[in-house]
């Protein structure tokens, strides 16, 4: 058993040991549950349960095949207006 200490921030290190068994690194997010006099904390999943038929509405695609130099652009031009926003904020 290890022990922690909450900062003054309010802030708790988990020991090394513990994060490299889980794989955790420095960014990771966690769901934090109370139970009783004790707190749990669980990864965050990067990506809420989806079910196949979800998946599929892109694969009935009609148009002409796009290069992957136009979809690089894409993904590109995606990532500049998602992190233009939130530099507004």
């Amino acid at each position: 058993m290890e022990t922690t200490r909450l900062s003054s921030k309010g802030q708790v290190i988990i020991p090394k040991s513990i994060r490299a068994a889980h794989h955790w690194d420095a960014g990771t997010e966690f769901i934090v549950e109370e139970q009783g006099d004790s707190i749990i904390l669980r990864p965050l999943k990067p990506f809420p349960p989806s079910r196949l038929e979800e998946g599929l509405g892109c694969t009935d695609y009609q148009g002409k095949a796009k290069s992957l130099e136009e979809m690089d652009k894409g993904i590109a031009e995606s990532l500049r207006r998602r992190w233009s926003k939130k530099e507004k904020r």
